[in-house]
């Protein structure tokens, strides 16, 4: 290939990232996104993306008239092709609506290298390893930004918006299968309109029909990197629910799976301390469930011991500790998923409060069932990353 012409292919990828990511004009396109658009998409469809240059969905008709227009003429045939060849990358969703109306669209950039990654990948794949690298130096790079600019950060952390909602698993303690004390909290104050019914991971599997589990894309991404996950072996941790149940099960990067072998799945995801977070449909926390990551604390980076940058979180809980009943042997400290547990002068666990998540993995593995929940209005927790200068 030409200069000239390898000119214009990377013209034409950064293009498509700026369409993927909705980036301004002027905006600079990092290297690694450009990079991974470049093998998610591919020479022979990067000229289709054109077609959501102003917009990011379309029924056929209207994503014909949408090529036509950028000098991209396709038959039906052809253009499903395409889809189905972006869409088993991450790159397009094509779902219909509840009026059967098929509906195609350009998913979030994120999307992608999770996606492609909830598959069972071959570590020793070329465009595998090369996603990976990528991947990790996007992280690289957010991380020393925020260690760089930490005031900065810290002085803007209550504008970071959550993408996620913590859910309690059980009720009852491992170690001496009593129940959970659960205090209701009268006293925070929260919109009532914003207090969620589903409370716990079981409640939301009961209310699905369509349910599908993939590998955890960030357990399989440190995987790739030769440093796997060091809290659980389980593979299939990431549920998916309803249409991106469908859509994830149809473009192989999940299975379907029946309500009974989700309960046992994570009965055995609990035993592995993992951390239910609960994604919404827009991030709306008042919006149904569109997912479910199983979160360990050294792979995921909103865990204590990988945290890339601020994070928030929705959460209707936050564990308590009977320091009369602690006998101080670090079981909660070494299982909490923000790592915010300690031992204080008198080796009783103590917690941070504004920072504890109320994912219940303390309460569920404390051998003298010293923990309690309390449940309340649903509340915003925003951590920082350890300050490491």
């Amino acid at each position: 290939m030409l200069k000239s012409d390898e000119k214009k292919l990377d013209e034409k990828f950064t293009n498509a990232a700026r369409i993927i990511t909705r980036a301004k004009p002027d905006d600079a396109i990092p290297e690694e996104i450009v990079g991974i658009i470049k093998i998610a998409v591919g020479e022979e469809n990067v000229d289709f993306l054109r077609a959501f240059e102003e917009k990011s969905s379309f029924t056929m008709e209207e994503l014909k008239d949408s090529l036509k227009k950028k000098g991209v003429e396709l038959t039906e045939e052809e253009i499903l092709v395409k889809v189905d060849a972006l869409a088993k990358n991450g790159v397009i969703m094509d779902q219909p609506t509840t009026d059967g109306i098929m509906i195609y669209r350009t998913l979030p950039f994120g999307r992608i290298f999770d996606y492609i990654f909830m598959r069972d990948i071959d570590i020793e794949d070329k465009d595998i390893k090369e996603l990976a690298r990528l991947q990790h130096s996007l992280h690289e790079k957010r991380k020393e930004s925020v260690q760089k600019n930490y005031d900065s950060y810290k002085s803007t952390i209550n504008k970071v918006r959550p993408i996620d909602r913590t859910v309690i698993s059980s009720f009852s303690n491992q170690a001496t299968g009593e129940e959970i004390e659960i205090i209701i909290d009268e006293t925070i104050e929260s919109p009532q309109e914003m207090i969620l019914p589903t409370q716990t991971v079981e409640e939301i599997i009961e209310k699905y029909d369509d349910i599908a589990v993939g590998s955890c894309y960030c357990r399989n991404h440190k995987r790739v990197l030769g440093d796997p996950c060091k809290q659980t072996n389980i593979k299939d941790t990431c549920f998916t629910f309803g249409k991106s149940a469908r859509h994830t099960a149809k473009h192989g990067f999940a299975r379907l799976i029946s309500k009974e072998e989700a309960r046992d799945l994570l009965a055995k995801i609990r035993d592995d301390g993992l951390v239910h977070k609960a994604m919404h449909l827009r991030a709306n926390p008042e919006l149904r469930e569109d997912a479910i990551c199983n979160c360990c604390s050294d792979c995921c980076p909103q865990g204590g011991g990988f945290m890339v940058r601020p994070i928030a979180n929705y959460t209707n809980f936050l564990s308590q500790i009977n320091q009369e009943l602690c006998i101080g042997c670090g079981t909660c400290v070494e299982k909490c998923h923000q790592l915010i547990i300690e031992l204080n002068e008198d080796g009783i666990a103590e917690r941070d409060e504004e920072r504890c998540i109320g994912c219940g993995v303390c309460a569920y593995f404390c051998p003298e069932n010293a923990i309690s929940m309390v449940k309340t209005p649903l509340r915003i927790v925003r951590i920082m990353p350890a300050r490491l200068n």
